[in-house]
């Protein structure tokens, strides 16, 4: 069985797509996605921005951005020093 995203099945999709029809009519269905799909691009575009907004920012103020590879590396530390501790009970499956 295939799962789509927000745990939608087929059939539900089918009825949210009659209702449209039958609210919108099939006529403005086009209009209504082009509608939507120039404010997702507008949104994706504005969202762009602001993140090299504050990536110029932050290189101007000395701070250090590739804070996330700091993250992994003491997770990765982490997980050896698990990994040494519980080795000799570790089971094989």
């Amino acid at each position: 069985m295939i799962t789509l995203p927000l745990f939608i099945s087929g059939a539900e999709i089918g009825f949210i797509i009659f209702i449209l029809i039958m609210v919108f009519g099939a006529d403005k269905i086009p209009d209504i996605a082009r509608g939507l799909g120039k404010g997702m691009r507008t949104l994706k575009n504005a969202s762009n921005d602001i993140k090299s907004e504050i990536t110029k920012s932050a290189e101007k103020q000395g701070i250090n951005k590739d804070i996330s590879n700091d993250v992994r590396n003491e997770i990765s530390k982490v997980k050896e020093d698990i990994d040494e501790i519980t080795g000799s009970i570790k089971r094989r499956f």
